[in-house]
């Protein structure tokens, strides 16, 4: 049974028993939906910045990640090196083929 069908047989009843009708399904829906966005606005401001779902959600992944033995990320290297000195191992120059020795020069 929907709500319309049990409205109709609570409007019957009331009939019936010479009592006031019900009020029609969905009649405070709207109301009640801006009851609960204005109240979810005014907990928003009155919360703590660290206390909203992101600031939770961080600090509970930084919780598990100690608890892991997981320490903060370190940054990733640049992608290309800005001094030849500074060049990463294992990473081959260009004018060095892919096993690593330097190439001869030809004459």
């Amino acid at each position: 049974m929907n709500a319309t069908q049990q409205h109709m047989l609570d409007a019957y009843r009331a009939a019936q028993r010479d009592e006031a009708a019900p009020i029609l399904p969905g009649t405070g829906t709207a109301q009640a939906a801006r009851e609960i966005h204005r109240w979810r606005r005014f907990r928003a401001v009155i919360t703590d910045p660290a206390d909203r779902l992101p600031g939770r959600v961080g600090r509970g992944l930084r919780a598990v990640g100690a608890a892991l033995g997981l320490g903060p990320r370190l940054p990733l290297p640049s992608p290309t090196p800005t001094h030849p000195e500074k060049r990463q191992p294992n990473v081959p120059h260009r004018a060095e083929p892919a096993d690593g020795h330097p190439r001869k020069a030809v004459r």
